[in-house]
């Protein structure tokens, strides 16, 4: 039996897929995820082995998900990541324990970071003589 709130397979699978769930549903996620995702349960469960090996060094993800940001580029804009981790904490805090979602909320905010970097972040924006 698993602790109720921990991060485990069985409350990741949860948090992704009420996640997803909401993400779907929002008015300006919603629609880039839509349009990108093609099967959404076999989305969810690459996402779920996204997190468990993200929180867990599972090694179970197997994956370039900056890439498929990439190829989104157009669509995505920096406050889109703002609304993301919103509903990133609401979902975490829902289900799992404040320690837990702490966690899980922190690792997101690295990985938005990294994403924003990669995907907007331009040298020649912060030195003229680049430009």
């Amino acid at each position: 039996m698993t602790d109720q709130g921990q991060i485990n397979e069985e409350n990741l699978t949860r948090l992704v897929g009420l996640f997803y769930g909401r993400v779907r549903a929002d008015p300006d996620l919603g629609p880039i995820f839509n349009d990108a995702i093609a099967d959404w349960p076999e989305h969810l469960a690459h996402l779920t082995d996204f997190w468990h090996s993200v929180m867990l060094t599972s090694g179970r993800f197997k994956g370039r998900p900056m890439m498929k940001h990439l190829m989104h580029r157009a669509r995505i804009r920096p406050e889109h990541f703002d609304r993301w981790l919103a509903l990133w904490a609401e979902a975490t805090n829902e289900i799992m324990t404040p320690e837990a979602a702490a966690a899980l909320q922190f690792k997101a905010r690295q990985i938005g970071e990294s994403f924003k970097l990669g995907l907007f972040y331009r040298p020649e924006d912060d030195d003229p003589a680049l430009r």
